[in-house]
């Protein structure tokens, strides 16, 4: 029996390692203080930006974050947490937990790993200020289609000024032929 209890939770901090490294950032959050509807629409909000929410127990997050090579994050494993994994997109944790702290004063954002390091809340929240991954690329793309759009319009121009020229000189010797 307490040979199964402890395989379990060996595979709980497996899982928890995995979900670190696959992860492009993480935020770990205080949710104490919040209703059951409120952590019900927090998970909804999380869910809808594709974020793996959870709660585990401090102490196996702590043997996960050490093996990943984070034993720094574990002081901030203090009290009742919940852990947001950007696995697909680095914005969306900071952005959801940022957002709904807004609203929720309760919630608590603690720290976060983006890229690799170990940030606090000033750094959450200029992460959560970031554009979306859909705006960023349009005002790429947008960047990359002016100087397109200006070639184009410097060419369309060029060619329009010879094409007067060649109209004029024909209208020249047109009259003095005539």
């Amino acid at each position: 029996m307490k040979d199964k209890v402890l395989e379990e939770k060996r595979q709980i901090v497996e899982e928890i390692k995995e979900k670190i490294k696959k992860s492009q950032s993480i935020v770990l959050v205080d949710y104490r203080g919040l209703n059951v509807d409120e952590v019900t629409q927090l998970r909804r909000k999380f869910r809808e930006a594709g974020v793996d929410y959870k709660v585990y127990k401090n102490t196996l997050m702590r043997f996960a974050f050490k093996d990943a090579g984070y034993e720094e994050f574990n002081q901030y494993l203090t009290g009742p947490n919940a852990v947001a994994f950007g696995i697909n997109d680095p914005v969306s944790p900071a952005k959801v937990t940022h957002e709904f702290a807004k609203d929720h004063e309760k919630l608590e954002i603690k720290a976060g790993i983006v890229d690799g390091k170990i940030v606090g809340l000033d750094e959450i929240k200029r992460l959560a200020d970031l554009p979306s991954r859909e705006v960023l690329i349009a005002q790429v793309l947008g960047g990359f289609n002016a100087p397109i759009t200006g070639f184009v319009n410097v060419l369309q121009g060029t060619i329009r000024s010879l094409v007067y020229a060649l109209n004029a000189i024909k209208e020249k010797q047109e009259a003095q032929g005539a």
